[in-house]
């Protein structure tokens, strides 16, 4: 017999800037981590007004983990230590793990209308930390969708969902990673393994969440899954719009620094140290 995860936790996003000044909405950070490993961080920026986002992300660091930048409208131009560069859009993702470390830079385009997406910061294990670096770009038509009827549709970005393989394959850390809508007055019901730690960001419309607790999860929230092997989603009179992502834990410990995330201080303040040294990039 299914069990049912009721939601531990419900966040809500509170506004921040980042890069240059980018103003953004932080769903979920530091505080959250134990609660959501492997998931460190997710912002979602969204706004109508260049100025909010046009400052962009100029080059960066990272190491120790991997970035998950999708794209709700609107485009962001994106180069790298590595030597890639390319523009991704409406639909599109770029999957970048940082590992020994990279530099890049993420700008957007400015444009009319809205400009929205995403940011997932994945931890990566102690045996991954020191990777090789590499960047994967994902174009909208190559994630598969599935039509649930009803206006409700599936884009399986990572992981399996409803029999279709996302494009995003040999993955560190096992993410399933979706895009989901549900139409009005739908309730789907779907397993995730008692292992994984899992959440819900509504980013339109608002979801129920549950089986005998239910809970009404309002855009601009994530809700956080409790214990159990299936999970409960529905919708009332308004259609809604989701991101979905689970992974088993690492439970490994964290010492974060910015952009840096890794196992120890020691290890942290080594990072920083080639850092200013230039002894970065590996």
């Amino acid at each position: 017999m299914a069990s049912i995860r009721e939601v531990a936790k419900v966040i809500q996003g509170y506004p921040t800037h980042d890069g240059a000044g980018v103003k953004l909405t932080r769903m979920f950070s530091r505080d959250e981590a134990g609660l959501l490993d492997p998931f460190l961080m997710l912002d979602h920026f969204g706004s109508d007004r260049p100025e909010d986002y046009m400052p962009g992300f100029p080059m960066h660091p990272h190491r120790g983990i991997e970035t998950v930048t999708y794209m709700l409208d609107g485009y962001v131009d994106h180069k790298d230590s590595l030597g890639n560069h390319g523009t991704i859009g409406p639909g599109d993702v770029q999957w970048m793990t940082a590992g020994s470390g990279i530099l890049h830079e993420e700008m957007p385009r400015k444009a009319k209308g809205w400009m929205q997406g995403l940011q997932l910061w994945v931890n990566l294990p102690k045996a991954n930390k020191m990777m090789p670096p590499r960047y994967r770009e994902i174009k909208s038509e190559e994630i598969p969708v599935y039509d649930l009827g009803n206006g409700s549709k599936i884009r399986v970005i990572a992981g399996e969902s409803q029999g279709l393989v996302g494009p995003v394959k040999d993955l560190v850390v096992d993410v399933k990673y979706l895009d989901m809508s549900l139409g009005p007055r739908t309730f789907l019901e779907h397993e995730m393994s008692a292992e994984r730690n899992g959440f819900v960001m509504v980013y339109e419309g608002e979801l129920i969440i549950g089986d005998e607790h239910p809970k009404t999860v309002p855009a601009g929230s994530v809700a956080v899954f409790g214990p159990g092997d299936t999970y409960k989603l529905g919708t009332g009179r308004r259609a809604a719009k989701y991101i979905l992502a689970s992974a088993k834990p690492l439970k490994e410990p964290i010492a974060w620094g910015g952009p840096i995330v890794m196992n120890t201080r020691e290890e942290l303040d080594l990072a920083f140290s080639e850092l200013k040294a230039g002894t970065f990039i590996k």
